[in-house]
């Protein structure tokens, strides 16, 4: 066989293995768009715009205090009956009998004992008892006097115990220094907190929390925000179950969600949750959470 038909053959049998491969990856790519073309839109979970309340916070500490409090200090040697500590006490009950009187108790509350050295009452014999009244308990904040326009009587708090990190406590405050002292630079308020079941113990360190400027806004989820620089979206669905990117603008947060003062309407839906699995335009499945 000559060279040049054998070159004209290799040439030949080169251009119809380029043809086999792109033949073949187009009708792979077909086989491929058509097969995903029919994937389902992705399911992401949906909210809708509602109003919820938000509030600002004063955050400060607190060591409790019992709403009522008084100590009895006895002999030992004077005791007719043991004494049943750590019980509840109705008004009037007697508390302790003693050889030559009874004490009665003059408000509802629990009895404890506060023990005292020896060197201290000149006697290992005596025992300071005492009744607290911890239904409700007081605490006294200092707080900044920039706040001096915003405190006031009534405004409602939170209180946490860290004993129970999980529960939160519910109070007001109860009054408001008439002064600002002049060398912390702060005011004092007097909060008093529900204790129902007496498990804030007088004398714990509480966190609060102060709400003032109480309001209803629109909500949305913080897990809905897209930031872009100093800008925010939140992915709005419309007819047909199509998302459309919308910017917002946004004020203050609380437990999980963020107040809406521009860019939605109540009634709106918003994608919540799954932000990565869309783009403008998408068509999506609603889920409701």
């Amino acid at each position: 066989m000559k060279r040049s038909k054998k070159i004209t053959i290799g040439i030949i049998s080169f251009f119809i293995i380029i043809a086999i491969i792109v033949v073949g990856r187009y009708s792979v790519g077909l086989y491929f768009k058509k097969k995903f073309s029919k994937r389902p839109p992705p399911g992401v979970i949906v909210e809708i715009i509602d109003n919820k309340n938000f509030s600002q916070t004063i955050e400060s500490y607190c060591t409790s205090l019992s709403s009522k409090t008084i100590s009895y200090k006895i002999k030992k040697n004077e005791l007719l009956e043991p004494i049943k500590f750590d019980m509840l006490t109705k008004k009037g009950d007697i508390i302790a009998k003693l050889t030559n009187k009874n004490i009665y108790a003059p408000f509802a509350g629990v009895l404890g004992k506060r023990g005292i050295s020896g060197s201290s009452l000149g006697s290992e014999n005596t025992i300071i008892l005492t009744l607290d009244d911890s239904r409700k308990v007081l605490c006294d904040l200092k707080i900044p006097e920039v706040y001096a326009a915003i405190l006031k009587k009534n405004l409602k708090l939170k209180a946490k115990f860290s004993a129970y990190k999980n529960k939160t406590y519910e109070g007001i405050i109860q009054s408001v220094a008439s002064r600002v002292d002049a060398q912390t630079r702060s005011i004092l308020a007097r909060a008093q907190i529900k204790n129902e079941n007496s498990e804030i113990i007088p004398g714990s360190l509480l966190e609060i929390e102060i709400l003032y400027n109480d309001k209803q806004s629109l909500s949305a989820p913080d897990t809905s925000i897209m930031y872009e620089g100093s800008k925010k979206f939140i992915y709005k669905i419309i007819e047909g179950n199509i998302i459309k990117k919308i910017e917002v603008k946004t004020g203050v947060r609380s437990l999980g969600n963020i107040e809406i003062l521009d860019g939605l309407l109540k009634g709106d839906k918003i994608i919540a949750e799954g932000l990565t699995k869309v783009r403008p335009g998408m068509k999506i499945k609603p889920i409701i959470k």
